[in-house]
């Protein structure tokens, strides 16, 4: 069985985390910290995904994300953040995190952020994506069905083709020819690849991706 570690100094959120691996990851066993040192020695125990706030007892956010990959050094860390500035983001990618995810985001889309972690992609602000932060991934220039954070499938880019010109999920699905529940799903993924806040942001972000 699969380990996941949840470090996060709030109760409610770690349980908000947890619904979200049960729908990317189910049957994982959740293993939770509530502080640095906690997460280092539970991390050093085994775990294939860490899920880490940054605002917790015991280091400040860099030393201890430092210390949690010498911990664990080959165990993809995503930070679940409220907010954090460039500097910090930047100096953290640097030193091996696999990306960010705002604490406001939906389940399904925190979901698709963990999905693409876990195949070994990053996600990313917008802002980040701006600043040209290299990935293992080609550009999208070079690869027109491909973001900075991993790849769209063809049904994804049908689907924020249409969500581009702005038709509802229900309009999509009959327009594909699915339902909407499984439009919903692509709407997620694309959020979370293209490393997008929303659908708008999402919509926005492809047509200058030149996905749309």
């Amino acid at each position: 069985m699969r380990r996941c570690l949840i470090a996060d100094d709030h109760p409610l959120v770690r349980a908000a985390l947890a619904a979200a691996i049960a729908i990317s990851w189910p049957e994982t066993e959740i293993i939770e910290a509530a502080d640095f040192p906690s997460a280092c020695t539970l991390a050093a125990a085994g775990a294939d995904l860490c899920l880490v706030d940054l605002a917790m007892p015991g280091a400040g956010p860099v030393e201890g994300v430092t210390a949690l990959r010498a911990a664990a050094p080959s165990t993809p860390i995503l930070v679940i953040t409220g907010s954090c500035d460039d500097a910090t983001m930047v100096e953290l990618i640097g030193r091996g995190v696999a990306g960010f995810a705002p604490k406001s985001l939906t389940v399904e889309v925190m979901s698709a952020a963990i999905n693409l972690v876990l195949a070994g992609g990053r996600y990313l602000p917008p802002r980040l994506a701006e600043l040209q932060i290299p990935t293992s991934l080609e550009a999208p220039s070079r690869l027109p069905q491909q973001t900075a954070f991993g790849p769209l499938s063809p049904r994804n880019l049908d689907v924020v083709r249409l969500m581009a010109q702005g038709l509802s999920n229900k309009d999509i699905a009959r327009t594909l020819n699915i339902s909407p529940a499984t439009v919903k799903t692509h709407v997620a993924q694309v959020i979370a690849l293209i490393g997008a806040t929303n659908r708008t942001d999402a919509s926005m972000r492809a047509q200058r991706l030149g996905l749309v």
